[in-house]
């Protein structure tokens, strides 16, 4: 099967993958963050997105979802890593480790959220947000990276591009949440629509500004953490390609087969041209 990785802050390429083609493509929402990196990594079918676009000029709130999710669908691609840096809210989470979530927290207010509507209704159950077959294959890949991972954990998304007031940092807290970021809504349901297996790498970069023993957050903060992580991150992909489950039998795979409300002859035929990708094997 082939595997997608979505870069983020810090991660605009892959070392190690055997490049055979960059792709520019469009989609029917619009052009994908940057040209699809597609290749082998120890044989195994890659292809890498940035989500940032190149040179990280796009910002969470504009980056295209729909498209990045819909490109590496229309790739083939049936697993998807997703590359993430967050805040701690938790003291054991602390800055350098990494974090791989089982739930989310939705506070974004600008972002497309679906790519269903204009005559196709579906609604998708996300109560396990996270494939619950590729996650614990990436934590053990963190692993044999020597990564100080944590397995589960509430990611909370906001919107950005602003970091957090320290009163916002504390209600998260209170709320229960574990980490912080930007981009993991509406990354995580889209996939979820696309029937795609969808997992989180999150590199904790900082303990946000709840913490009064630390220095609030900075960009330079971020990065100088990030750059540490790296190739941790990097070793923990190539170790992933040799842990990927063989056949697809988790909840991912068919999620759409209770979702689709809509019937076949109510469905606009530009609709159903749009999202085929996604719905052929349930229209045709």
């Amino acid at each position: 099967m082939t595997l997608g990785v979505i870069g983020g802050s810090g991660l605009y390429s892959m070392e190690g993958l055997e490049i055979a083609e960059t792709r520019a493509v469009s989609t029917p929402f619009g052009p994908p963050s940057s040209p699809l990196t597609i290749g082998e990594l120890q044989g195994s079918p890659i292809v890498f997105l940035a989500r940032h676009g190149q040179g990280h000029t796009i910002s969470p709130t504009e980056v295209n979802y729909r498209a990045n999710i819909y490109a590496l669908k229309d790739m083939g691609v049936e697993q998807v890593v997703a590359i993430s840096a967050c805040g701690s809210l938790r003291e054991d989470y602390a800055p350098g480790h990494v974090v791989v979530p089982n739930q989310i927290f939705d506070l974004t207010r600008l972002r497309p959220r679906s790519f269903f509507g204009e005559g196709l209704v579906a609604h998708i159950s996300v109560a396990e947000p996270f494939c619950p077959d590729l996650s614990p294959a990436v934590v053990e890949s963190l692993q044999a990276a020597q990564a100080e991972v944590h397995e589960g954990g509430i990611t909370i998304t906001i919107e950005g591009p602003r970091f957090s007031t320290r009163a916002e940092s504390n209600t998260f807290r209170a709320w229960g949440m574990s980490i912080i970021g930007m981009t993991t809504s509406p990354e995580a349901f889209l996939a979820r629509e696309a029937e795609m297996c969808y997992s989180v790498m999150a590199p904790v970069t900082d303990f946000d500004v709840w913490h009064k023993s630390e220095a609030p957050v900075t960009v330079e903060m971020v990065i100088r953490t990030l750059d540490a992580n790296a190739q941790i991150v990097r070793t923990a992909i190539s170790e992933l390609v040799g842990r990927l489950p063989e056949e697809r039998n988790c909840i991912c795979k068919d999620a759409l087969k209770e979702a689709l409300i809509t019937p076949h002859e109510s469905i606009p035929p530009e609709t159903l041209e749009k999202l085929k990708p996604l719905v052929q094997r349930y229209f045709g």
